[in-house]
């Protein structure tokens, strides 16, 4: 794959599960990845994971004023990415006659609102230096629905409408714009269901087990590659086959 050295990286939600997975991996092809966490002490965590090869600052999608403050920060040291991994995301679930109004707003405003505020607040330099990747994490719900998701997976079709639409925008200042639609993968989440829930998961995915942040990081950091410069306003699907176009 193509090394992106000298490339700085944004990648929200970076402290762990697939978020820390492609941290990872982006500063294994030479990116300075700027990592983000929403609270104090997992930011400093992830400041020490990174390194030199990197930068930690906290933002919460659902308090804007933090995005303020990362992108005044970045645009004070120089930093403004580009490579933006839009994949900070949180959930509510609960069936919708259960649903609060909160409930729907707080996953809308993270999940949806946050990434478009974000990647707006990026784009002016990926257009003035006509480069730029920009990357939705999305979900295997936002494609097939699931019970008691109704506001995460309308959140995650959301995103892969959204970049679509900034796809055809921008394409002719050579900046890409795609999405990475992982299924179910080995992560905290996953790790709370029972071996019974487990089981009859895996049942539903042809390649029979869970994927890994290292099976998603790959794809994210093949469509954020000079390799990936022709492909854009794509979904790509990680799921082991569990859904197949």
């Amino acid at each position: 794959m193509t090394p992106l050295t000298g490339e700085t990286a944004l990648v929200t939600g970076a402290s762990r599960g697939i978020g820390a997975g492609i941290a990872d991996e982006l500063v294994a092809l030479g990116a300075f990845v700027v990592g983000t966490a929403t609270s104090g002490s997992a930011v400093d965590a992830l400041a020490r994971r990174l390194g030199d090869a990197g930068a930690a600052y906290r933002y919460d999608a659902y308090d804007w004023s933090t995005g303020e403050a990362l992108l005044a920060a970045l645009a004070g040291s120089d930093r403004m990415p580009a490579i933006l991994v839009n994949n900070a995301a949180i959930n509510r679930d609960t069936l919708l006659m259960r649903m609060k109004d909160s409930d729907w707003s707080e996953v809308i405003d993270t999940n949806l609102t946050g990434v478009f505020k974000l990647t707006r607040g990026c784009l002016r330099a990926m257009v003035k230096a006509r480069h730029g990747r920009i990357i939705n994490l999305t979900s295997i719900v936002g494609a097939t629905g699931n019970s008691g998701q109704a506001n995460y997976a309308a959140a995650k079709a959301g995103l892969i409408g959204f970049g679509k639409s900034l796809a055809r925008e921008v394409a002719s200042r050579g900046i890409t714009v795609n999405c990475v639609s992982p299924g179910f993968i080995d992560t905290d989440m996953t790790r709370a269901l029972t071996e019974q829930q487990c089981e009859a998961l895996t049942t539903q995915i042809p390649m029979g087990r869970l994927g890994s942040p290292v099976d998603v990081a790959k794809c994210v950091a093949f469509l954020a590659s000079n390799d990936a410069a022709y492909i854009t306003g794509q979904t790509l699907h990680v799921n082991g086959g569990m859904l197949m176009y």
